[in-house]
Parts: structure tokens; C-alpha cells; sequence
């Protein structure tokens, strides 16, 4: 399993699991935990989102790679960055075959819960929990690493919600270093 984020940077119980999601993958290690449709279904399953005898297909695992990519570039938008519109489209495309429904339990609050089972079922809650995060406000806390080599989905816990950074010991520290370099290297022209 990837490496479980900082602590501090866990985002909330919802949330938490579409942060899982986003990190089942680290660009910059070139590690992922999903490259197949087993991986895909180990990994729904080992939270209770598939069963372990799904038939998950190759277009399947495609469009949970789509929604697992289209939410990282939202979140690196959360952080200031550039829309990456292609990777929001394909998230919108594979979106679309998440079906949700209203649900009003007997006790707690109406929800929106997933109208299928498998794959779709599975994004569609994960999709339903971005929805419920974004109307509490805790969708936009939710964020990619600024460095765009990471892109790591971390909470930011901050008052004003100005963190940028997975790590400071990691990417906020080299791009500390690196702005330190640049501006030694400008003054010394």
C-alpha cells in the first residue's frame, strides 16, 4: 500500500476515502496501486466498495482512473493551479455512468447514495461524498501538492486555508530551497 499521508494532513471521515483515492497513485514515485482491474477490485474491496468476486473490466478500471485523475486536477486547482481541462472532462465523462439517487433514511439526514452496484456503484459514492464535502466546505480544503511533480492529495487544516504544500519536509522544503537558489543566483548577476 502507498504511504499513508501526514497526520495532519488526513482529510476528514468522509473525505478521507476519496484522499485514499486520489493517492492509490504517486506520479512523482511512479507507484499505483491500481494498474489492473484486480488491483481495482482489491482496492474497492479492502474498504467495503466492491465485493471480491466483481467482474471488473479493462473499461471499468479505465474510468475509475479517469475519475481518480480528474479529481486530482480539481484538487491541484484548489491549490492555485492550471485547470487541466482534458483530465475534467474524462472525470465528467466517467461521471456520468455513476448513477446516484436521493436516499432519506429513517434517522439522520437525505443523502445522496449510489443507484448501482460494482464500479459505477463505487464512484458514484465516492462522487457523492465530493458532493457532501462541497456543501459543508469541505471539498475546497481538500487539496494537490503544489509542486507539480507530487500533486499528493492532502487536508489543508489551516485557519485560512493557505497550505500548499503534502509536506514541508518534502516539496515545501525544495521549493523553499529552490526560490533560495534563484534569488542568491540574481542577486550575485
Amino acid at each position: 500500500m502507498i504511504s499513508e499521508a501526514d497526520p495532519h494532513k488526513r482529510a476528514p471521515e468522509p473525505l478521507r476515502l476519496v484522499q485514499q483515492f486520489v493517492n492509490s497513485a504517486e506520479p512523482d514515485e511512479d507507484l499505483d496501486e491500481m494498474t489492473t482491474p484486480a488491483e481495482l477490485r482489491a482496492w474497492l474491496s479492502e474498504r467495503g466498495m466492491a465485493d471480491e468476486r466483481s467482474e471488473i473490466s479493462e473499461a471499468d478500471l479505465q474510468r475509475a482512473l479517469d475519475v481518480r485523475e480528474g479529481l486530482r486536477a480539481v484538487l491541484f486547482t484548489h491549490n492555485g493551479g492550471e485547470r487541466d481541462t482534458e483530465a475534467v472532462a474524462r472525470l465528467e465523462r466517467a461521471a456520468g455512468t455513476a448513477a446516484l439517487r436521493a436516499s432519506f433514511p429513517a434517522e439522520g439526514d437525505p443523502g445522496l447514495v449510489p443507484a448501482r452496484d460494482g464500479v459505477n456503484g463505487a464512484l458514484a459514492a465516492l462522487l457523492a461524498i465530493v458532493a457532501a464535502a462541497s456543501a459543508d466546505g469541505g471539498w475546497r480544503r481538500l487539496k494537490a501538492c503544489a509542486d507539480p511533480t507530487c500533486r499528493w492529495a492532502f487536508y489543508d487544516h489551516s485557519r485560512n486555508r493557505s497550505g500548499r504544500w503534502c509536506s514541508m519536509a518534502t516539496c515545501g522544503n525544495q521549493h523553499k530551497a529552490q526560490n533560495f537558489r534563484e534569488r542568491s543566483k540574481a542577486a550575485g548577476a
